[in-house]
């Protein structure tokens, strides 16, 4: 187990996942599980059956208020007014050049209240500058006093391994971004068809008793436990950012391919509104591609992206792929140098490794969740 700091928080599952001899790391101010059974086994378990993944360091801001959506409309480039009760939206805070603060889902529960799950490591940073924002209107904004269990059960056995658990509620309809409450252990919980593994599955809300006994439960009926290095392989695969890495306050959505979560023609004015329109206008200079190694040679965070020996950009994220066998990244180019099949190298250690640009994703489910 790596040593931690005194300032490393543990979440409600700690000794639970300490039982299992996982092998833990500092992630973003918490004691987490790196990895359990091994890397490899884990990214499996999620890609053809069911694994899980204690993700309850994430920030949970509860908000509420008259007219919360319409009062929350200024602060992301998304359009939430069409979200209906039991909807869900992935977005991102900007600051006014366009970059993105954090990227976030913000879950819609109707009667004024919503709920924003954001990045651990971000978590304070969003709250304050949501406050901020927030200062001179009706909207509350709460964290729970008592941590949450945050578990995210993923793979194509997902639904059909937690369906026979729950006492009161149909997981089994929702549709992808789709949530709903229910009765699980005698206790009420909150579950949402989303993910960050690019297979179907669902992610779990529950008060600490219950998110343990359900963790014991799964454990017992050989749901395979994951860590931190699974989660990054399989989000990788599937090309989902990872902020402080492919995102952050210097990047905008249109640079990173999420142009897609930008709805300029159809609401008004938002923060950074002006930086996205003069870009959509007049294109990026730079964009987020993914790359393919082309002979052995793993591109990792921060190594550079050459073209004919000169640097040209950087790698935000790297790793061997476990499905594909291959080395994929992530990362950073001038927009004339990101089509599918541009040649490029990746400087490691001082040599050049031949690495293409291909098309984004790298890896798409044959089971995904069914769309609204």
């Amino acid at each position: 187990m790596t040593a931690t700091s005194n300032q490393t928080t543990r979440t409600p599952l700690y000794d639970l996942i300490i039982q299992q001899q996982a092998r833990m790391t500092e992630f973003a101010g918490w004691e987490m599980p790196v990895q359990f059974s091994g890397l490899k086994p884990e990214h499996r378990a999620v890609r053809e059956s069911v694994g899980m993944f204690d993700i309850s360091h994430m920030g949970n801001l509860f908000l509420s208020g008259n007219n919360l959506i319409e009062q929350l409309q200024y602060l992301v480039p998304s359009d939430l007014s069409r979200l209906s009760p039991g909807e869900s939206q992935y977005t991102v805070l900007l600051n006014p050049q366009g970059g993105i603060i954090d990227d976030f889902i913000f879950y819609y529960q109707g009667d004024n209240q919503g709920l924003a799950v954001v990045n651990a490591a971000t978590t304070e940073k969003d709250k304050n500058w949501l406050l901020k924002q927030l200062e001179n209107t009706s909207i509350q904004l709460q964290e729970l006093s008592q941590k949450p269990v945050l578990l995210a059960v993923q793979g194509p056995q997902a639904i059909a391994t937690l369906k026979p658990l729950i006492d009161k509620g149909d997981i089994s309809s929702l549709k992808a971004f789709e949530h709903t409450e229910v009765l699980l252990f005698g206790e009420s919980g909150f579950v949402s068809r989303t993910g960050y593994t690019g297979e179907d599955g669902v992610e779990m809300m529950l008060p600490a008793s219950a998110g343990r006994k359900l963790w014991e439960t799964l454990i017992a009926e050989g749901v395979t436990p994951c860590g931190l290095g699974a989660r990054n392989t399989l989000r990788l695969e599937a090309a989902l950012s990872l902020y402080g890495q492919d995102l952050d306050d210097t990047t905008t959505p249109m640079e990173a391919g999420l142009s897609w979560l930008v709805h300029l023609n159809r609401k008004g004015d938002f923060i950074g509104r002006d930086a996205l329109a003069k870009q959509k206008s007049e294109g990026v200079e730079r964009r987020l591609v993914g790359l393919e190694m082309q002979k052995r040679g793993i591109a990792r965070h921060d190594y550079p992206i050459l073209s004919e020996g000169e640097k040209v950009g950087i790698v935000t994220s790297g790793t061997l792929s476990p499905t594909l066998g291959k080395a994929i990244a992530l990362g950073y180019v001038p927009t004339s140098l990101s089509k599918v099949g541009q040649s490029l190298e990746i400087d490691i250690r001082g040599k050049q490794y031949p690495a293409q640009v291909v098309k984004k994703p790298f890896y798409r489910t044959d089971n995904p969740p069914p769309k609204k």
